[in-house]
């Protein structure tokens, strides 16, 4: 249980760093709202976020 613990922790912070570096603070925003959302069970905060994720993947390279 530990160890499915720790693989899960390693690969959100995989995720989170990919995120990061690739669509910057909005995209950490917007994960976080999505991941909240999910957690509390308000779709609202979900859709938030799910919004601001797509808006920033498809936004034009800059």
């Amino acid at each position: 249980m530990p160890l499915i613990a720790l693989l899960s922790a390693v690969l959100l912070a995989g995720v989170e760093q990919l995120i990061e570096w690739r669509y910057g603070p909005m995209g950490i925003i917007g994960l976080l709202l999505l991941t909240i959302g999910l957690k509390a069970r308000s779709p609202l905060c979900s859709s938030i976020g799910a919004v601001v994720l797509a808006m920033t993947v498809t936004a034009p390279a800059t």
